[in-house]
């Protein structure tokens, strides 16, 4: 699809003001890169594209702004403090044209989203993106998690870890031009919090989930430990319905599978009943997004589930291209502010999780939006 007049005009604007002042695109890189945020010739490259230019967040045409207000031309981005008075003259005059370009394709965007498919949600304008994953208990870790071992491996930390490294690699390729981290919930700091937050994971391994599920009073889900389940914890919408996952008795075990007291070891004691060992047929999956409560103008996304299938079928309902483009249409009719909670369904086959196709009704257990709970 062609872009937007708006969108070429912003394209045509920023490489003009680049040629005007002769700098090259890694010129320019230079100039806007900061110690912790990297702007590269790529990225500057897709703003001036003029048959599909990329939308620069608004932070990006504030440092044009205070980059081209000044002359000569410095080094690295001034401080708006810093200018005299007609410099900051220029800077208001131009970061105004900008932004104004921006908000015209923004608005386009936004008017056409219901047939070209609009933002995405995990297409961020700005700011930081953290995904927070729970921690593998010590007893169910891998032996490279260890420091000391010369083959050591971060990420045998993470529980979760399909779930993160599919949700990771999607966040990265949408946002290319801002800062994505991925933290352990005992690594989280203040300054984390104040940006994009995506939750992976309950609330057993992840504290940091479980404390913003009773921060975000909003949210009229709940998650609980029960005592029929020792590995997951159900879900609870606020009216008392309980959502569970399904388990089927296997009639004819393998005679090899690990014993009861094996899985109890492997922390997978779930999948005995008594005395008969069963297999997990649907898990239940938790998507839900609203405004970050440490910071209004960023959000919290959560992917959770009672077991790990469910965590991924979470992630996978925004990230698997082949139901994406259907359920992010599903969203932005349902739910048009961005704000809202669902429970799915996510059928497991072969031991894999099934990515929930929001189209089909039996696959939304519970659904949940503000201007729901205000009518």
């Amino acid at each position: 699809m062609a872009p937007s007049p708006e969108a070429v005009r912003l394209a045509r604007r920023l490489r003009d003001l680049r040629e005007s002042a002769r700098l090259t695109q890694k010129d320019l890189s230079r100039a806007l890169t900061l110690p912790d945020s990297r702007v590269a010739v790529a990225t500057i490259s897709s703003w001036e594209s003029h048959t599909n230019p990329k939308l620069p967040p608004e932070e990006r045409l504030r440092s044009y702004a205070l980059l081209f207000a000044v002359s000569p031309l410095p080094n690295r981005i001034p401080r708006e403090q810093d200018l005299a008075a007609d410099e900051r003259e220029r800077f208001t005059s131009l970061h105004r044209e900008l932004v104004g370009f921006r908000d015209e394709i923004r608005h386009h965007q936004t008017s056409t989203a219901p047939s070209s498919g609009g933002a995405y949600t995990f297409d961020f304008e700005s700011g930081r993106i953290t995904l927070i994953c729970p921690e593998v208990p010590e007893e169910g870790r891998s032996p490279l998690a260890d420091l000391a071992n010369p083959n050591h491996t971060r990420l045998y930390k993470y529980a979760d870890l399909d779930a993160l490294i599919e949700m990771w690699g999607h966040v990265r390729a949408s946002n290319p031009e801002l800062r994505v981290r991925h933290r352990l919930p005992s690594e989280v700091s203040a300054d984390h919090l104040s940006g994009h937050l995506i939750l992976i994971g309950g609330i057993a391994w992840n504290n940091v989930t479980s404390r913003l599920l009773r921060v975000l009073d909003n949210l009229p889900i709940r998650q609980l430990q029960v005592p029929d389940l020792a590995d997951g914890e159900i879900f609870k919408s606020r009216d008392g319905r309980e959502y569970l996952p399904v388990w089927e008795t296997i009639k004819d075990a393998d005679p090899d599978a690990p014993s009861k007291a094996e899985l109890e070891a492997d922390q997978a004691q779930d999948a005995w009943k008594g005395d008969s060992p069963r297999e997990l047929v649907e898990d239940v999956a938790l998507l839900a997004r609203l405004p970050n409560p440490f910071n209004q103008s960023r959000t919290i996304t959560i992917c959770n589930g009672v077991y790990s299938r469910g965590v991924l079928g979470a992630v996978r309902t925004l990230t698997d291209d082949s139901v994406r483009e259907r359920n992010e249409a599903y969203l932005a009719n349902r739910f048009p502010n961005g704000i809202f909670g669902l429970l799915m369904r996510v059928p497991v086959i072969n031991g894999e999780a099934v990515t929930p196709d929001l189209e089909i009704s039996e696959n939304r257990l519970f659904e949940w939006s503000p201007e729901d709970a205000d009518t």
